[in-house]
């Protein structure tokens, strides 16, 4: 009983953590601009990814019995961590250039004819 409990409260946790860069964005312009954007937003959740497999690096070393399996395990979230804040993110981001449209430069006798 204590075992089902205890994951589907870890359930949970995971799913508000993984929640809460969506959610946090509709809450307002610092939180959603400042907070969760940037190098700002990298670092919290990668700190909160980390602190929240605690349990599941402690899993591995009990089975393994050794510190290498959650040493691999973390290698691994760091490195898909980095993968998806440096290249998925700003792939999907849509901070493309956009092209510049020419504003036809107007000569002063043609702009003030419409002052009167």
């Amino acid at each position: 009983m204590w075992v089902g409990l205890w994951n589907a409260t870890t359930a949970l946790i995971a799913a508000v953590a993984g929640i809460a860069p969506h959610v946090l964005h509709h809450i307002g312009l610092f939180a959603g601009a400042f907070v969760v954007t940037g190098a700002a937003g990298n670092l919290l959740f990668g700190a909160i990814g980390m602190v929240l497999s605690i349990p599941l690096l402690r899993r591995l070393y009990r089975r393994f019995g050794t510190w290498k399996a959650p040493t691999i395990a973390i290698g691994v979230f760091a490195i898909m961590f980095l993968i998806s804040a440096l290249i998925i993110g700003p792939a999907i981001n849509g901070n493309e250039p956009t092209a510049q449209i020419p504003v036809p430069e107007l000569s002063p006798d043609i702009h003030a004819g419409h002052h009167g």
